[in-house]
């Protein structure tokens, strides 16, 4: 990823807020002010169809420390790649298999995250479309706002507006129900995808789907091993166990070739 200012950042936090594809300057400016007012400063672009813009900082309206800061990168997958936790916004129910969060949910397992030193990213979608598979599939939680049934699409400032100030609330200690405590840090985001990587290579290479479709099965696994959130060391016993398989795998296809 690459900073846009070198200048010596704010103090360290945890918590970023990524907006994927956004399409108009003034939303990037806007969010930049939105998250400031909560005393937030780590904004993520990754893709933005117009920046840098004169809007952005028209909207910003003086949140210069956080377009100082701002970062931007080619894809979500690098965006987030050391996040522990990557909770996805959506305005309306997706066909993906995801835990769906309000709010207030997602910051009872944020909050010990980020005290604990942990990354965590907010990722925001493109203001008419949102997110699409692609970048819901690194998430681990899906978050919807609640809203009128009606008129449910928030502007992209306001659905970062509103998360800030949830999140602010939460850190004040408004929310006090925790996620399970681990010995060791869960695996970041980039840790997960290789993983993931390797269970799906291994469940094609043992035939394991048997012409069906992988796609359900895979989804539905990312959402298990995201929901039991291994640490780096359990991955590594993870990532033993696929290769003996393989290994195992191999040899049977040999000696079926030989016989």
């Amino acid at each position: 990823m690459n900073q846009s200012n070198a200048a010596i950042p704010p103090a360290p936090q945890t918590v970023r807020f990524v907006l994927a594809r956004t399409s108009h300057p003034g939303n990037i400016g806007a969010a930049a002010r939105a998250i400031r007012t909560m005393g937030f400063w780590r904004l993520v672009l990754v893709s933005p169809q117009r920046y840098p813009d004169p809007q952005v900082e028209a909207m910003a309206a003086g949140a210069d420390d956080v377009l100082a800061h701002l970062v931007q990168a080619p894809s979500v997958t690098e965006a987030v790649a050391d996040c522990t936790r990557v909770y996805g916004l959506s305005a309306r129910r997706r066909g993906v298999n995801l835990p769906e969060l309000d709010p207030r949910m997602a910051m009872a397992e944020i909050v010990p995250l980020l005290d604990a030193g942990r990354e965590v990213a907010l990722l925001f979608g493109n203001e008419r479309s949102g997110l699409d598979n692609d970048e819901l599939s690194v998430c681990q939680a899906m978050v919807r706002i609640p809203s009128a049934e009606d008129f449910s699409s928030l502007n992209l400032a306001q659905a970062v507006q509103v998360m800030a100030w949830e999140l602010r609330m939460a850190m004040l200690g408004a929310v006090s129900e925790a996620p399970p405590d681990h010995d060791a840090p869960p695996a970041t985001a980039e840790q997960m995808e290789r993983f993931f990587e390797h269970l799906f290579a291994t469940l094609h290479e043992i035939d394991f789907h048997k012409g069906r479709s992988a796609v359900t099965i895979e989804q539905r696994l990312r959402r298990l091993f995201h929901r039991a959130l291994p640490d780096a060391r359990e991955l590594r016993i993870l990532h033993g166990v696929l290769a003996d398989a393989e290994r195992m795998a191999r040899l049977a296809k040999e000696r079926g070739a030989g016989g």
